[in-house]
Order: structure tokens, then C-alpha cells, then sequence
């Protein structure tokens, strides 16, 4: 009997999980993907897969892999979006299916510099930031914009987020004028970053931990060759995986685990 939904199943609006999708593609395998919003869709391109579009907690992830009858799940969520993993984690030990984790593999250690502030959160980057000067350039997304305008009181926020409604939408609620947004979608190379910045006149940069898919040294290096200093808040702690969940840091190993699974379906 064919089975009626495909049998795997992603989460991730990212560049990692449309890399995954096309992978699939090339297997000729079915599955669909879960993103948040209509820009996650957006930033999956041309896929063969179905896609998702909504917020699910882990409950609601548990009913719909049970309802589906999904086999595989792949999280390839942001290596921030932390929340989302753990109720991925919950939602496959409770419905009893086999999950393989994504993490891009980090950049942390790759950049030196005494301009380069490494701290572990949001509070942390802020409280760096307010002993430099007036002009700060986020480049953190629009996820945490808000926590970001309260602990950085005072000064003058520059944003650099995607150019969808909903986000330039949100940035407008908050006070952000056309003078603090930049809608551009990235990654960019280390002269478009060194462009913007010279540009922007920022005295102080803040950025993530986002890998070489997030482009993390092309945002750095540049700051750190305009002397402009430059606050990296580290990833979360790595997800706790359960007895069902395998962690991959390269698509090599996911390559792996998607033969593996192949050979045990008798594809």
C-alpha cells in the first residue's frame, strides 16, 4: 500500500534545509518542510517537496507526525533557533519517530581580535555595546529586534533584515525608521559587508555565530579591518538529542544516514 504522505519530514526555513531538500530531490525521495512564515517558503525556492507554513509546539509536531505517518524527521533549523529543536526532540520521542539533527558546523574559534567581543547572550552583547559608541548595527535578524531596542536604550539601532512585509512591518511597530532599516537578504561577500559598513558609519557591530552558510567571517573580518568593534553572541547549548535523535555536522553524514535509511526501506 503506497503510503499517502511522504514518509520524511523537515524543519528549517534556512539555507541548510533547502541544501537538504535538494539533496532529497537528487535521492528522489518525498518529504516535506516545515517553515514559520511565508518568507521561509521564499527562501526554500524550487522544491519538489511539499511545504509547511506555521508555527507548531511540540505537541502539535507530535499529532502531526503520528497523523502522517512520518518515518524520518531532519531538523535543519537555525543553530539560534534552540526552542524550536527541543520541541522537535519532544515531538519524535512522543510519536516514536527516528530524528537526524543538522548543526553547520561553527566558526567561533576561526576570528581573533582584541575588537572581537565573544559573549553568550543577548543581555551580554548589550551590555558590551552600551560602553561604546551611539551607532549600533544589528545584524542578529528581526526575531529578537524588540529585546534588542530595551537593552540597548539610548543609542541609534541600524537593522539589517529580510525585505518581506511582515519584518519591515514589525521594525516600523518598533519606532525603526527608512534611516535604521536595511532589507537585503544575505549571505554577502566580505566587500559588500565592508561597503555597507563604511556606508552605515556603525561604531560597533553585532552579529551571530551563523557559520560559513551565514557567512560569519565575511561579516567580521571587514569590521575588524575598519577598527569597528565587533560583538559575536554564541550559539545556544547543543540540543539534548533523546534516545532516538543522531547529530550530523556536514552533508557528507547526512548523505550517509539518508543511504543508510534507503537500504533499510529496500530503496
Amino acid at each position: 500500500m503506497t503510503q499517502r504522505h511522504p514518509p520524511i519530514h523537515l524543519f528549517g526555513g534556512t539555507s541548510d534545509a533547502r541544501l537538504i531538500c535538494q539533496l532529497l530531490d537528487a535521492a528522489g525521495e518525498r518529504y516535506s518542510l516545515s517553515v514559520a512564515t511565508e518568507a521561509g517558503k521564499q527562501l526554500a525556492g524550487e522544491i519538489r517537496g511539499e511545504v509547511i507554513i506555521g508555527r507548531m509546539d511540540a505537541a502539535a509536531m507530535a499529532d502531526f507526525l503520528t497523523a502522517r505517518e512520518v518515518c524520518w524527521v531532519i531538523d535543519a533549523s537555525h543553530p539560534y533557533a534552540d526552542l524550536l529543536s527541543d520541541n522537535v526532540v519532544a515531538a519524535c520521542e512522543q510519536a516514536n519517530v527516528p530524528m537526524t539533527r543538522y548543526q553547520r558546523p561553527s566558526e567561533i574559534d576561526a576570528l581573533h581580535h582584541p575588537l572581537l567581543h565573544k559573549v553568550d547572550s543577548l543581555a551580554a552583547a548589550c551590555a558590551v555595546a552600551q560602553k561604546l559608541g551611539p551607532r549600533v548595527l544589528l545584524t542578529t535578524g528581526s526575531k529578537q529586534l524588540a529585546e534588542y531596542q530595551r537593552g540597548l536604550s539610548g543609542k541609534t539601532l541600524l537593522a539589517r533584515v529580510l525585505p518581506t512585509a511582515e519584518v519591515l512591518s514589525q521594525c516600523e511597530a518598533l519606532g525603526l525608521g527608512v534611516d535604521n532599516i536595511i532589507a537585503l537578504r544575505g549571505p554577502f561577500s566580505a566587500p559588500f559587508n565592508q561597503a555597507l559598513y563604511e556606508f552605515c558609519q556603525p561604531d560597533v557591530v553585532i552579529t551571530k555565530e551563523s557559520g560559513a552558510q551565514g557567512g560569519y567571517q565575511e561579516k567580521v573580518a571587514p569590521c575588524l579591518e575598519l577598527n569597528i568593534p565587533c560583538i559575536v553572541v554564541r550559539r545556544p547549548a547543543s540540543v539534548v538529542l533523546g534516545r532516538l535523535g543522531q547529530q550530523v555536522a556536514s552533508f557528507d553524514e547526512l548523505t550517509q544516514h539518508l543511504t543508510h535509511w534507503q537500504e533499510q526501506r529496500g530503496a
